[in-house]
């Protein structure tokens, strides 16, 4: 094993780096914690590769939860529901994940549910091109089954995660715990980010 310490540029560089090796249209999972800010690095490899003539569209997970009936039938901070009930999986698959398969429509939906009013957004389809690149980030995405062709884990341990959160996030803290024991995120990856200190992420090969 080997650990290769790089600044947040050469990060985006390697997760573009994941998409060159892969012809066709391709589905890229960035995956961490909030204090990881695996959305921000999904922008930004979006960017890279839009300067590299691939288009590419971010897909925040947190834009992909269940409704709040569902997702806080058993209380607001329950964390084993965190990790098995709040991401709506289905609508995923449905709304993402599979029109942007190689052999899929390419009309992807980058956002269904807004959980802070609790109601569908409305917004319009994206059509991705056959070399088109989707960017899926949030916390708690591996080891689902969820269709993806290359996937980012930014690792952080319990430590970091609980200086990284803020006060009212603490609770989340064992959902991620069980997440890393059960669904085995680093061996899942292709990817692996030592990312206790984001600003000074390692590689691990």
């Amino acid at each position: 094993m080997q650990v290769t310490p790089l600044t947040p540029e050469r990060l985006v560089d390697e997760v573009v780096g994941l998409v060159d090796a892969r012809s066709g249209r391709v589905r890229v999972g960035v995956d961490g914690p909030r204090p990881t800010r695996p959305v921000e690095l999904a922008r930004r490899a979006a960017e890279a590769l839009a300067a590299l003539g691939r288009a590419a569209v971010v897909v925040d997970a947190g834009d992909f939860l269940r409704p709040a009936s569902v997702r806080l039938e058993y209380g607001r901070e329950d964390p084993d529901e965190l990790l098995d009930g709040w991401l709506d999986v289905a609508g995923l698959r449905r709304e993402v994940l599979e029109p942007a398969a190689r052999d899929g429509s390419g009309r992807v939906l980058p956002r269904l549910w807004d959980a802070g009013a609790d109601r569908a957004y409305r917004d319009r389809y994206v059509q991705l091109p056959d070399d088109g690149v989707v960017l899926l980030a949030g916390g708690l995405l591996l080891g689902r089954g969820l269709p993806l062709d290359a996937a980012v884990h930014l690792r952080m341990g319990e430590a970091a995660l609980r200086r990284g959160l803020p006060p009212e996030l603490l609770w989340t803290v064992p959902a991620h715990g069980r997440y890393a024991r059960e669904n085995d995120p680093e061996g899942t990856a292709d990817l692996v980010v030592l990312a206790d200190h984001p600003d000074r992420p390692a590689v691990r090969r």
